[in-house]
Order: C-alpha cells, then structure tokens, then sequence
C-alpha cells in the first residue's frame, strides 16, 4: 500500500461517523441490488416448479416411438432421464351419473416416479404391475360411481369413434381432450370400437390430476415399464435432459431424423422459463422490467452516495494539495479516491448482499400464503441464489460506486497546492451570489437572513440534501397514490357486487327450486336471493330515448323500427322478500307489482358506457312514470334479425330509480333492466314452452364460510356453475397488499439512503462551519438566536424540498390517474393527508438532524474554534 493510500484509510478513520453513513448507503443500495435480481430468479423458480407441479417434469418427448428407437433415445449423450407412457384407449364407466362424461381414460407409465405425470395419492398405493390400476377420486364424487381398493375391474378397451352424417363412415382418433360428441339434436353419436378387453385390481385412488382435461373421460393409471414393451408396441418417451439450452432442439431434431423417429414436441411451457425458447415474449417482458427497476435503484443509489464522496474531496481539499505540493501526481489523487471507494465497497457489497437475502427471505416467507392465494398457485416462492445472481448484483454495485466516484476522482486530481491552501475551489462567490430580500430580515430576523446566507454559500451541498428529499418525498406520493388507486379499481370491479357466492345459468326449474332449499338449510349461509330472468326486447318511441342514443338515430336514422328503438329487454323477477324491500327503497307500494292483469315493473334508469377511454353516464330511458312499455318476449335478441311483433305486450312503469338489487349489474344505453314480480313474470311467459327454455334462474348467497358453501353447492350438481366472488376478492386484496409490501420496502430503503446522505451532508457541513459560528457568538449571537438560525436553515431545506417535490408529485398523480381512466372512472382526489404527512416527515427530518448536528458544537471555545484549521 503506498502512502496515499495510507493517508486515505487514516482519514477514514478519522471520519468514522461519515465512513459509516456512507456504508450504510451503499450496504442499502447493495441489498436493494439483491433483492431486485433475487425477486427476478426466485419468480422464474417458482414458475418452473409450478409449471412441474402442473404438466410434469419433461423437457423433449417422442411420439410412436418403437423398442429400437426407445434404445436410441436412452443412450443417446443428452439425455438424462427416460419415463415412457401410452394412452391405452377409452372403456365405459358403468353407471356414470355425469351425462357429459360416460367414459373411463386408461393411461399406462411409471406411476412410482410422479415428476413425469404428477400424482397425488389421497388413499392406498400406486401401481407396480400391468394389472393394477389408480382411480380418480372425481369417479366416486362426480360421476357418483362407487368403487372401493381391491375391485376388480373388466373393461372393453378401445377408441373413441363417430359415425360422419354424410358418408356413414365411422371416424376415429379421439383423444383424452376431445369433448362428447353429439349430433344437431344433442344426442350423443360416438361409441367405443373395442380393440382389447383388460382386467384390473383397484389398489389406491388419486386426486383429480392437474394435467387432466375436463373431457368425457375420467383418468385412471395403469403401470408401465420399458421391460412391457413388445417389438410391435410404440410408446411416447419423454426426456429429462442432463444439460438445458438452446441446443436441445437442433439435437432434438437430429436425434429424431437418424432414428426416423417422426413427432418431437417440447415443454415449452416449462423451457421458457429456463430462457431457451426461440419465441419468449414473457422472459423479454420480465427482462426489461428488472432492469428498468435495476436502473432507477442504480440512479437513486448514484446520486445519493456521490455527494459522499464529494463531501470526503471537499474537506480533504487541502489535504491533497498538501499532497501535490510535496509531489503526489493527479493520477495519484485521483486514485486516492478510487481506493476510498474501493475499501468502501469491500465492507459494504458483502454485507449488502447479505442483507438483501435475508430482506427478500423475511418477506417471501411473511407473503408466502397471500401469494399462493392471490395467484393460485401451489408451489411456494423461495430464496433462489444462483452465481448469476451474485455475479450480476457485484458488479452493479461496483459500477454504482465507480460511477459515484468518478467525479469527485477528477476533481481531486485538479486540485493544485496553491489552490488547495488559498481554498480557492472552494469559495467562488460575489456579492449577487448571496443576496437576500430584504423582507426576509424584516420577517423573520437576522437569524434567518444569516441561515438563507449559508445555504447559498454551500449550493452544492443544499442542492444535494433537497434532491434527496424530493426522491423521497415523490417515491412515497406516487406509490401510495399507486398502490390507493388500485384498491379503489378493486372497489369498482366489485361495484354492484353484494353477494359471495353466485351460482349462474340454472335453467331447471326443479334444481332452482333445490338449490334455493339447500341454501336455506346450510348453516353458514346468511343471505341467499334468488334472481329469475327473461330477454327479450322492448320499443321505445324515438322521443323518450335517452340523449346518447337520441344522438345515434340522428347520424343513423336507420336503426329505428316505426319511429321506435329497440332495446335488450331482461325481465327480472325477485323473490317476495327481497322484493318487498327493494320496493321499499325506492318508495314504491309492493303490492302495485303484483297485478298479474295490469302488469307494472321497476326501471332501473341507470346506464353507462365507454368511448374514447371516458366512462359516460346516462339514463336509460326518458318515459315517464305511470307510461306504458311495448315488451316482446318471444323474439330473437339480434336486433338484424327481423322481429315478429304478434306477440307484444305491455309492461306499465311502476317506478324509475337508479339503485340496484342483489345480483343486477348496470347496463349500457341500449339495455334496459325491469324489475317485476314472479308472478308477473310467469303472466308474461304463460308457462309457454317455447319461451320457457329461456328463463334463466340465478342464486346469491352470503356466506360466513363461501369455500364450504361452494363445495356444497357443487356436490348437489358437480355440472353447476358456481363462481366465488368472495374469493376473487380475496385474492384481488391479497395482490394489492403484495405490491403493497414490495413497493412500500422499496421506498422505505430508498427513503433510508437519502437520510443517510442528509445526515452526513448536514453533520459535515455544521462540522466545517465551527469557525463560522465562533465568529458568530464572538459579535454577540446568543445561544437562543444560534438555535433560531438553525430552525430558519431546517425550515428553508424543507421548504425548497417541498416547493419541488410536491408539484412533481402532482404531475406525476395526475399522469397516473389519467392512465387508469382507460379502464376505470372516478374523480381525481388528492391524498391530503398523506401529503401533510409528508410535509411534516420532512420537516422533522430536516430540523432533527441538524438539531443533533449542531448540539455537539455548541459547547465549542469561541478561541479554539477560531483557530481551527479544516484540514
């Protein structure tokens, strides 16, 4: 180590409070660095497991492949693993209850190594010969055939086939992912063409595998080892490569063209996130979203740590120019600083990378079940350290300090003996440069005239410690606007939702009827409304459309039928309860609506739809209360198709009102939603067949436990549609308060290293004002005007901070939220309280630290002090 070097590390530890602010915001810059480039791997990770989990683990397979073949593909230098499998054919599954699914799918491989086809095994064992056979539990629970361990099983295997309408030939080739296929009339016209009859013992069952379609065969396995391979069997071999990478396919290829080996498929599901898929556009998306993130962590970390190192230059000033007069060379000097940085970083980059591994580990394992929910995933996020990762972090953070270096290193290499004694580069001032109004003496005293002085003398360093404060103060807006904004989007897709559980479509006027019992009858239901509608449409005479579409017809008469508009009708009928009240709500008498002679409705007047990225509001139709509607039921909904209007009626106008019932969502300007009674609306439809097939019932339910709800509704029919609105909230909330945590981390250590180079700004800048202030209490500025002094300083680094952080922000929130009106509507509202917040933080900050900055001089001799020389 040379002499400059040994001076440099003597006046770091001189310095140990700066030294050890300026770790502590590389260490904080370097843990971001981690976590940012750990996040990245970790997800990639978490993908391939999940992608395992749900597909199995295989990165090549070979179709039809003979004995011979299969013995090429095994000893071929690439390959690492072999599992083969076959699809044996389809059977009948005697008694299936399920109409869209009256088969049995007989699948044979290696069951006892699940990596390749994952299994799991809810009871018994898998099997280890050719005559047993696993059943899917989803046998048992829907199709309701009950089988137990140890049944036997005679099955007539075969394949699929259909007979073509035009030529009566019989068409095969069916597999496991084809639906049931039925003819115009929905008659099922596939059978089974028996190739083989098989016996099997039932020795466990699995659970519904993930890689299993809902088609019309339930999955059962069989097992299947390369010793069961005949001369003229053909099986599909799948391939775990010992080495993934771009080569596999052209080797693939190879492979398959010497062997005359004629299908080759890749997981490219799987190898997209190992990066080696040709056509990757998510690998291209998360690319360039790390490295932006990278980037803005990399700029902030830049412009924060280099005013520490510009402050080491600045009070080693005459130091160096001690240097140069005693013959120390610029290059020298300017590698003095280099090596400042290079022990900085030594310490620093080790423990940053630690410290952002245990960071990311701490909340991976604090997320983890809110992340597994919000995406539903099975798989867990885990701590991925790889060499990549440590090697692309190293680096990052070496050129983060070599970057915050580089110009204070060329300044020192400036600096001259003579201007370093003379402290020439340091005080370049002129009178204008210092001026103050005068309305600030008389406002605020000499004190603070003295204060605003100073922070014009020291620019730079002001500068440094407001450009600080404003990332802070804009990272912490703009995010919690962000991160606002997204729940209140969660708010308006859940707009009109009062329910947890929805069961749609049920067109059975019977299974209506049960499944309004059965939720009366679950314990942990509250609310269940059941909501039975009708379409159809209605016609509107030209004058009482609403403005929006009274607009359409003037720039397209056309679209009128005899001066009237028609519109999509949904007659929607509530039960008594929750009709009584909702008739209640909009000061409605409930009997009006139960005339089935004079029939009346609710209108919902309430409409709204988007154009050019705008939410308009409208209503629906301007008909007056008490008016009669024309309705025609018995018509097709196209509104290109011709309408018979024989069959019209009339729907009077009970009530106009914009709130909406349980169940009944907000329409666009050409809908129009009625509320009736049942009993009207079974008038309206009189039990006509025709008619009848349309009506559609749907139930609402509330529930204390919706998982178990939803269980016990699919139970009654597994054919049911049933939607858990509960729980996609849930994981909408559970998403938000994932962002929430990363985003919230990322500003709190950013927020770190701007106070970490505040405080070491500021405690230099009080240390190498010692003089300045000895001169002061030598001319008679009491203890109480000196603190007066420091406050007005406090309050003027605030304030500059705030006159720019805060505009910015509000650009920034503006810009945001107009962003987000592309897919939503709601009025721009200022986060007030937030912002006072800030203000306040901002403040406190300032004013803290040069409070405990200041304390440590105060006590300082004035005679002492005034012979200080800052070397």
């Amino acid at each position: 180590m040379n002499i400059v070097n040994k001076l440099t590390v003597r006046h770091l530890k001189k310095n140990k409070k700066r030294t050890l602010v300026t770790m502590i915001g590389v260490i904080i810059s370097v843990a971001m660095l981690t976590a940012v480039a750990t996040i990245g791997f970790s997800f990639l990770d978490l993908l391939q497991r999940q992608t395992i989990a749900d597909e199995g683990e295989w990165h090549v397979q070979y179709e039809d492949v003979n004995k011979d073949q299969l013995e090429a593909i095994q000893k071929d230098d690439a390959t690492g693993t072999v599992e083969i499998e076959r699809d044996r054919g389809f059977a009948y599954l005697e008694g299936s209850q399920n109409p869209n699914r009256p088969y049995l799918f007989i699948k044979e491989y290696n069951a006892q190594n699940s990596k390749k086809f994952p299994v799991e095994l809810s009871e018994g064992r898998l099997p280890k010969t050719a005559n047993e056979v696993v059943l899917s539990e989803e046998i048992v629970t829907n199709a309701k055939v009950k089988y137990e361990i140890g049944d036997k099983l005679t099955l007539d295997v075969g394949n699929r086939v259909v007979t073509n309408s035009e030529n009566g030939e019989m068409m095969e080739g069916f597999s496991q992912f084809g639906s049931l296929s039925r003819d115009q009339n929905g008659e099922i016209n596939e059978e089974i063409n028996k190739q083989i009859t098989l016996e099997y013992t039932v020795v466990g069952f699995i659970k519904r595998p993930n890689w299993e379609p809902s088609s019309a065969g339930y999955t059962i396995i069989s097992y299947l080892d390369e010793t069961m391979v005949g001369e003229n069997d053909v099986v599909n071999a799948s391939v775990i490569l010992k080495e993934v990478d771009q080569s596999l396919y052209t080797h693939a290829e190879a492979l398959a063209k010497t062997n005359n080996i004629q299908s080759v498929y890749y997981h490219n599901s799987l190898l997209q996130y190992y990066g080696v898929t040709d056509d990757d556009p998510l690998q291209g998306t998360l690319l360039t979203f790390f490295s932006i993130l990278m980037s803005v962590i990399m700029i902030g970390s830049v412009s924060l740590i280099y005013n520490a190192f510009a402050i080491s230059v600045s009070e080693r000033t005459r130091h160096l120019g001690m240097l140069s007069s005693v013959g120390a060379t610029g290059k020298q000097k300017r590698n003095s600083v280099f090596f400042e940085g290079a022990l900085i970083g030594l310490i620093s980059i080790p423990l940053g990378i630690v410290g952002g591994l245990a960071g990311i580990g701490v909340t991976f394992w604090v997320i983890n079940s809110l992340f597994q929910e919000a995406f539903e995933v099975t798989e867990s996020l885990k701590v991925t350290v790889t060499p990549l990762t440590l090697l692309i972090t190293s680096i990052l953070s070496v050129l983060t300090i070599f970057i915050s270096t580089y110009l204070p290193a060329r300044k020192a290499a400036k600096i001259s003996a003579i201007d370093a004694i003379r402290q020439a580069t340091e005080v370049k001032l002129t009178g204008k440069t210092v001026k103050t109004s005068k309305l600030i003496r008389k406002l605020f005293g000499f004190e603070a005239e003295v204060g605003l002085k100073n922070l014009k003398r020291n620019k730079r360093k002001y500068q440094a410690t407001v450009f600080s404060l404003v990332i802070s103060i804009v990272l912490f807006l703009t995010v919690s606007f962000f991160t606002d904004n997204l729940k209140k989007s969660v708010e308006l897709t859940q707009e009109g939702i009062q329910y947890d559980i929805v069961v749609h479509g049920i067109q059975d006027k019977q299974l209506a009827e049960q499944l309004v019992k059965a939720a009366g009858s679950m314990d942990e239901v509250t609310e269940y409304y059941p909501v039975t509608s009708l379409s159809g449409r209605a016609l509107i005479d030209q004058s009482e459309l609403n403005d929006e579409l009274k607009n359409q017809v003037k720039n397209d008469p056309s679209i009128l039928q005899n001066g009237h508009y028609s519109y999509f009708l949904k007659l929607i009928a509530l039960d008594e309860e929750t009709l009584k009240a909702y008739a209640k709500d909009v000061g409605l008498d409930y009997e009006t609506l139960q005339s089935t002679e004079n029939i009346a409705g609710i209108v919902i007047n309430r409409s709204f739809e988007i154009f050019n990225d705008n939410r308009i509001e409208s209503e629906t139709i301007q008909t007056a209360v008490g008016e009669k509607i024309d309705i025609n039921t018995r018509v097709n909904i196209d509104p290109s198709v011709e309408q018979n209007n024989s069959h019209m009626q009339t729907v009077e106008i009970a009530a106009k009102t914009d709130q909406l019932p349980v169940g009944v969502s907000t329409g666009g300007f050409s809908d129009l939603n009625v509320v009736v009674s049942k009993a009207a609306l079974a008038q309206l439809y009189s039990e006509n067949e025709e008619e009848e097939q349309f009506i559609n019932t749907q139930l609402f339910i509330n529930s204390k436990d919706p998982l178990a709800t939803q269980y016990e509704l699919e139970a009654i029919d597994p054919l049911l549609f049933v939607s858990n609105e509960h729980q996609y909230r849930q994981q909408e909330e559970n998403m938000i308060l994932i962002i929430s945590v990363f985003t919230y981390g990322f500003i709190v250590l950013i927020t770190l290293i701007s106070v970490a180079n505040i405080f070491n700004t500021i405690s230099t800048s009080i240390s190498l004002r010692k003089r300045e202030f000895a001169m002061l209490k030598s001319v008679g500025m009491t203890p109480k005007g000196f603190n007066k002094m420091i406050r007005y300083e406090s309050i003027f680094y605030g304030l500059k901070s705030l006159l720019y952080g805060l505009p910015i922000s509000l650009i920034i929130l503006y810009l945001m939220h107009r962003s987000l009106m592309n897919s939503f509507t709601f009025d721009l509202t200022l986060p007030w309280a937030r912002i006072l917040f800030v203000i306040a933080v901002v403040l406190l900050i300032v004013g803290g630290l040069m409070q405990y900055s200041s304390a440590k001089i105060k006590k300082e001799n004035i005679i002492d002090a005034l012979k200080q020389e800052n070397i």
